[in-house]
């Protein structure tokens, strides 16, 4: 420390002397030394002070007086900084951890949308932060069956994401499309009840298609009400399927409803980050919903569920505030 001094002070003196631009580079060069040193702000100080005083030896005391105000100011503001910039470290790592985490989700979550001749399905799903609380997950079998699971976490982040991961280890232990939709969400909320934490809770719409007699069953716990279009009536329906949310108890029981499918018709599930329109309270979410499909329901599936995110997105002035999921089946 005291080399470092010497230094400052012939560095300074020369300054005072000549003030020109080779001095002052010296001076600014010299910031890397007590980098490197790891020397505080509140020394840096202290060594201008000394270096002053034996420079100025006739220098009002008052003068040094406001130093030491400086160095005590300084103390401070190295703790507030150092404490900053350590901060600033942890949020990078966080953040470099979430996006790995971010990744490993969207592998484990993947799912095949499936492509039948029989129906048109659509899905889009776009998390508000980086890991998405909701899930989506279809299964195929024998072309007789399609089956989806459209489910929102009730949480946010990473506890929410392992929540997730559970969701779908229980759905493809059931890897049958056939399966009642009632049987999958009995057996999937005594899963969730048994591996979650109380403070966690799912909702889940599972439909199953019938793809030789055109039959959509399907349940729910405690979902966003899913819209049936009917073509030749040209009117929306919702699939009223009441039902406890899963994880609350280990025990309950699903209704099973059906409903079948004509030409032309449309069933649209979602989260309720769809249908929530926090920033105008004053629009009514479901006809807003059902008028913009109405509008556009010569489009595909896919092309409708990315029409509906746009229009939705731009009606809250592009500040969605929860995951948005819809998935689409058009006969």
């Amino acid at each position: 420390m005291r080399e470092l001094e010497l230094q400052y002070k012939k560095i300074l003196s020369d300054y005072v002397k000549d003030q020109t631009e080779r001095t002052l580079y010296i001076g600014q060069n010299f910031t890397r030394q007590l980098i490197r040193k790891n020397v505080p702000p509140e020394d840096v100080v202290c060594m201008h002070k000394n270096a002053m005083q034996t420079i100025f030896p006739d220098a009002p005391g008052e003068l040094y007086a406001a130093y030491d105000f400086l160095i005590e100011v300084m103390v401070h503001y190295g703790m507030a900084h150092r404490e900053h910039q350590s901060l600033l470290q942890k949020q990078v790592e966080l953040q470099i951890e979430m996006n790995i985490a971010t990744n490993i989700q969207k592998t484990l979550l993947k799912t095949v949308v499936p492509s039948l001749k029989e129906i048109d399905i659509g899905m889009l799903s776009i998390p508000v932060r980086n890991m998405n609380g909701d899930y989506v997950h279809f299964f195929e079998d024998r072309k007789d069956y399609v089956s989806v699971a459209v489910t929102d976490v009730v949480g946010k982040g990473v506890p929410a994401a392992l929540c997730m991961s559970m969701v779908k280890y229980g759905l493809e232990t059931l890897e049958y499309a056939y399966k009642n939709p009632s049987y999958v969400l009995e057996a999937i909320n005594r899963v969730i009840e048994k591996g979650v934490d109380d403070s966690m809770f799912v909702s889940m719409f599972y439909g199953r298609y019938d793809i030789k007699n055109s039959v959509f069953s399907y349940a729910s716990a405690g979902h966003e009400p899913t819209l049936h279009y009917i073509s030749k009536e040209n009117a929306f329906h919702e699939l009223e399927a009441k039902g406890l949310l899963l994880g609350i108890l280990p025990e309950v029981k699903y209704s099973h409803y059906e409903i079948t499918l004509e030409e032309g018709d449309m069933v649209i599930m979602m989260t309720d980050g769809v249908t929530e329109f926090r920033t105008n309270e004053e629009l009514n979410s479901r006809e807003v919903i059902t008028s913009l499909i109405a509008k556009q329901k010569h489009l595909s599936a896919q092309q409708l569920c990315i029409f509906l995110h746009k229009e939705i997105e731009r009606l809250q002035d592009f500040k969605l505030t929860d995951d948005f999921t819809v998935v689409i089946i058009k006969k």
